[in-house]
Formats: C-alpha cells, sequence, structure tokens
C-alpha cells in the first residue's frame, strides 16, 4: 500500500490578491485590506509592495498611514474570502477529488495515488504554482506523509529556529524604537525582495516517504500549529525546535503544557490520525443581478427581488427541493456586503411566500455608496413532496382540504419569527405521560406540525399551571372550610373531586417525593377555582398545595 501523501497549500495574501484580480491598481502600489478587530481597524491582507514599505499584519491602520501615506485600503469582506476559498478548492479537484478547506486561507489535499498523473510530486508543484501565477495569487506549499507535517513545510521549510528574543522583531521593540526597527529590516524594510524560489528550495517543501521527521525537526514550534503564548513559553525554556520537544518525555509535557501540545507533535508524526474530510459537494440555489448603476433605494433593492425569485423558485421546483433559509447579499460598490438572513417556518419553492419576509430584511440593508449586485441564495433546503392533481369527484374533499390548509398559518409563522427569531414561536403538542406538568411538549413551531388531538383527561384539566405553593390548611384529606393562599383567607364555596394521581415509580422526580396526590376543584366564594391537591406524604410530609388554576 501506497504511503500516504498530503499536500498543504497556503495563500497568504488571498484578501488582498481577490480584491486585486478585481480591480487591478498599479503593480507598484501598496495596498492592504483593513478589518475591524474589537475597537481597532488593523492590516488583515497585504499585497508585496505593502509587505516590501515595512507593514505587517495586524497593524494599527493608523501606524500604517504614518509610515506609508500611498497606502491604499479597502475593506475586509470575509464573507467573499470564504466563498473565494471555495472556488480554490474546486480547482483544487484537478489534483485529487480528496480537497478539504482550512479557513481562513489554506487548503489540505490527500495526493495518495495521483500525483504520478502529474509526472511527480516536484512536478505537480510546478503546476500549483504555474496555476496559481496565471490567477494572480501566492501559494506555498508543502507535501509530507501527514496534515500537520505538510502544513509546517508550506509555512516554515527553510526557515531556522531563532532566539526567543530579535532585534529586529518590530512586535518587541518598543513604540519610540520602531521606527528605527524598520530600517534594519531586510525587503519587509524596503530592501531587495527574495529570490525567486528555485528547485532545491522547492525540493525543501517535499519531505520524502517516511521521512516526516527529518523534514519537520529543524523548524520551530511554531510550525506544529500552537498558539503563540506556548510558542514563547517554550523558547524560554530552550524547546525552539521541533526536533527539541520530540526528545522530551510525552508524560512531561502532557503535565506541563497541556495535552493539546503533546496532540499536536503526535499528530505532525503521524502518531496520532488527522483525517482530510472533503467538503460533500452541493447544488448551489443562488442567483444573482448585476446592476449597470448602483442604486440605493428599498424600492429598487425590491425590484431586483422580484426579478431573482422567478429563477430561484424555477432552480428549487427542478430538483424538488424547497428553501428552508434564505440569505439575501447586496454588494455594494466599494467592495463590502450587506447581508439578511431569514428562516421560513415551512420549506416552499413558491415566490409569493418568500416575497414578503425577503421585503421585510430589504428595509434593514444599508446601501453604503451604492449597490451594485443583489444575490440571493437559499444555502438551507429540504426536500418538498409535490402534490397530485385530483379529478372532479374529490372536489369536496379538495375544498375541505384548502380550508384546513396550514400554509397561512406557517406564513404567519414566518413573518414573525423574521422579527423575533423562529426559536421564540413555540407549540404544544400532548405528551406520553399522566403527570399534569409533563402532559404537554413544548415544541419550535417552525420544526414540528401542528398538535394532533389531546388526549381526553379523566378530569378537567386547568389551563393555568404553576409548581406547587404550599397552602395553610390543617393537614388532613379533606379540605378546611377556610384556608390560607399567597396572604389570602379563602372560604370554600364547593369541591369537586377528588382524582388521584401516583407518582412515575420508575423515575425519582424531586417534585413528586411527597408521595400520591388527590386533586380537588375548589371554587372558593370570591370567585377564584383553584386546582388543590393533598399530598399524602413520602419523602415530604403531608399537606395541601396549590397548582393551578381555572380562570
Amino acid at each position: 500500500m501506497p504511503h500516504r501523501r498530503i499536500l498543504s497549500l497556503w495563500f497568504p495574501r488571498l484578501g488582498a490578491e481577490r480584491i486585486l484580480r478585481l480591480e487591478r491598481p498599479p503593480e507598484d502600489a501598496p495596498f492592504a485590506v483593513v478589518a475591524d478587530l474589537g475597537n481597532a481597524q488593523v492590516l488583515s491582507s497585504l499585497n508585496v509592495a505593502a509587505s516590501r514599505a515595512g507593514l505587517r499584519r495586524d497593524q494599527p491602520l493608523a501606524d500604517a498611514n504614518a509610515m506609508c501615506p500611498a497606502l491604499l485600503t479597502r475593506w475586509q469582506n470575509p464573507r467573499a474570502e470564504a466563498a473565494f476559498l471555495s472556488v480554490l478548492r474546486r480547482w483544487a479537484g484537478k489534483f485529487s477529488p480528496w480537497v478539504a478547506e482550512e479557513p481562513p486561507a489554506s487548503l489540505v489535499i490527500d495526493l495518495t495515488g495521483c500525483a504520478h498523473l502529474f509526472g511527480g510530486e516536484d512536478a505537480l508543484l510546478d503546476q500549483v504554482e504555474r496555476d496559481c501565477a496565471d490567477l494572480g495569487l501566492s501559494v506555498a506549499a508543502g507535501v509530507a506523509d501527514t496534515v500537520g507535517a505538510a502544513w509546517a513545510l508550506a509555512r516554515y521549510a527553510g526557515r531556522a529556529a531563532g532566539p526567543d528574543r530579535s532585534g529586529d522583531a518590530i512586535d518587541q521593540e518598543a513604540y519610540a524604537t520602531r521606527s528605527r526597527a524598520a530600517k534594519r529590516r531586510n525587503w519587509e524594510r524596503g530592501g531587495p525582495a527574495p529570490a525567486i524560489p528555485t528547485a532545491k528550495a522547492r525540493a525543501a517543501r517535499i519531505a520524502p516517504p517516511g521521512g516526516t521527521y527529518g523534514a519537520i525537526a529543524p523548524l520551530p514550534v511554531a510550525a506544529l500549529r500552537l498558539p503563540g503564548d506556548l510558542v514563547a513559553e517554550l523558547g524560554r525554556l530552550g524547546l525552539r525546535r521541533i526536533g527539541d520537544l520530540a526528545g522530551q518525555p510525552r508524560a512531561g509535557l502532557a503535565r506541563r503544557f497541556g495535552r493539546h501540545l503533546v496532540q499536536r507533535l503526535d499528530q505532525a508524526m503521524g502518531a496520532e490520525p488527522e483525517p482530510v474530510s472533503p467538503a460533500a459537494p452541493d447544488t448551489q440555489f443562488a442567483v444573482r443581478l448585476t446592476l449597470p448603476e448602483p442604486i440605493g433605494l428599498e424600492a429598487d433593492v425590491l425590484a431586483a427581488i422580484d426579478r431573482l425569485l422567478v429563477p430561484l423558485s424555477d432552480k428549487l421546483r427542478a430538483k424538488g427541493r424547497g428553501a428552508r433559509r434564505l440569505r439575501l447579499e447586496c454588494h455594494r460598490s466599494d467592495g463590502t456586503m450587506g447581508f439578511a438572513e431569514l428562516g421560513l417556518a415551512r420549506p416552499t419553492a413558491e415566490p409569493d411566500r418568500m416575497r414578503p419576509l425577503l421585503a421585510m430584511k430589504a428595509a434593514e440593508i444599508d446601501a453604503g455608496f451604492g449597490i451594485d449586485m443583489v444575490r440571493l441564495l437559499a444555502h438551507v433546503t429540504e426536500p418538498v413532496s409535490p402534490r397530485q392533481h385530483r379529478g372532479h369527484s374529490d372536489a369536496a374533499d379538495d375544498a375541505r382540504a384548502r380550508q384546513a390548509d396550514p400554509a397561512p398559518l406557517d406564513d404567519l409563522v414566518g413573518r414573525i419569527g423574521a422579527r423575533i427569531g423562529l426559536d421564540r414561536i413555540t407549540r404544544h403538542h400532548p405528551a406520553d405521560s399522566h403527570i399534569p406538568e409533563k402532559g404537554a411538549r413544548v415544541l419550535a413551531a417552525a420544526w414540528s406540525e401542528p398538535a394532533p388531538p389531546w388526549p381526553a383527561a379523566p378530569t378537567p384539566r386547568p389551563p393555568f399551571l404553576w409548581p406547587p405553593e404550599p397552602v395553610n390548611a390543617p393537614a388532613a384529606p379533606r379540605l378546611a372550610e377556610h384556608f390560607r393562599w399567597r396572604g389570602r383567607h379563602m372560604e370554600v364555596a364547593a369541591l369537586t373531586g377528588p382524582e388521584r394521581i401516583a407518582p412515575e415509580w420508575w423515575l425519582d422526580d424531586p417534585n413528586w417525593r411527597s408521595g400520591v396526590r388527590d386533586y380537588w376543584q375548589v371554587r372558593c366564594a370570591s370567585g377564584d377555582c383553584l386546582w388543590l391537591f393533598f399530598a399524602h406524604g413520602a419523602e415530604i410530609s403531608a399537606g395541601w398545595y396549590c397548582q393551578g388554576s381555572f380562570g
């Protein structure tokens, strides 16, 4: 059986190069993507020119503008970047059918039995680099027997482990000395660009079959996909290379640094399996409308929705599916996107049932500088059974079925759920229990059918129930003419009962440790109609309690 071979592809400039493919500014112009991190605006992705100008990821935008006044920026669109990564996953399917995404900017490919189709692993990496160059993307690749080793080679091949502190590490310098640290950097601070990877450098990213340890042992411990604080702690102890960790006792490492460190080390070495789970190919139920001029009025967005609903409905009907969740995406002219998601109480492919909900959400989207593309996506669908046409002899049955059609109720649930959330709308179903408080199940209305007919109770049940409350009355099976409840003096006018209910002996319910109960319908002189019971006593003393009201 051949060795398992894994290819890891890392796109270090994915966010910036995705936008550069669309806008194409001057090649030597520094460009960066800006993201909101807490209350700060930081750089999330840069092009090569921005890196050469001394900028770095996670740098505050204000500092970046001070260092590079010519910097061009765009706001980050995480959903668009995730969609672009999915597109790259489909492109990588040419090398192997077993491709998985590693957000935010990586792919993992199981190459077992596939590399020879491209002339070997070295030729395959050459093909990957040519394809990415044609796509305008930067890529770093690594091939090894395990996912962890391939990930490490893609990001750290050729990099030796350095000391814990470095004079050129700008994140370890004081703010006042960062300007001087910038002058000491090499190509990242304006020096010459790094050389194009040669065949020898590419071979360093390919671990031979069975040679995982020799390939990753000289790499820094950060190549094990460890948190930054753990890497710093290991560096202070002199454990800077993977080889340093591999020679340490596993039990001692686990006790001091936790199970995660040992797990990552075992995964990289192949002692613990780490499968590649590719995304299942799914049918996309999505339509879009590209506009010649940006729009900003709600009426224009609704007009675009009307044009998109018909083709989306046709796609759903062709596959026998109904939309359960919809996403409305409004792509703005500045590269950002506003979106709204909504759920339906029942899966449907009817435009008339989807439009009212979309119209409610369209008003919540900010048009910004204008919307130039509207996309409608049914990202959660369910099978919908087609209805069979019936003959004239069944016209009466059809009329009764139309009267009992749940569609109006489902539409009402969907409209209310679009405002307050579908999970907050519930309905009650009968439960298989003779205990009063367990006689009903609370289900979400959007994901349950209407309740079946309720079974008849031996005696009437009150519409209002609450946990049993003590009643101040003599502890005798017959209720006295006067008792006290909730600080009120009550006078008995009529009694109906009793109905004896025993606890579920096969369950240990703390609320029923009072033993067998005799329930009475008590009408008081004040007009209250209460549901009282006398607990005969078990683990708790006998006494009277009130559990409900008839109105």
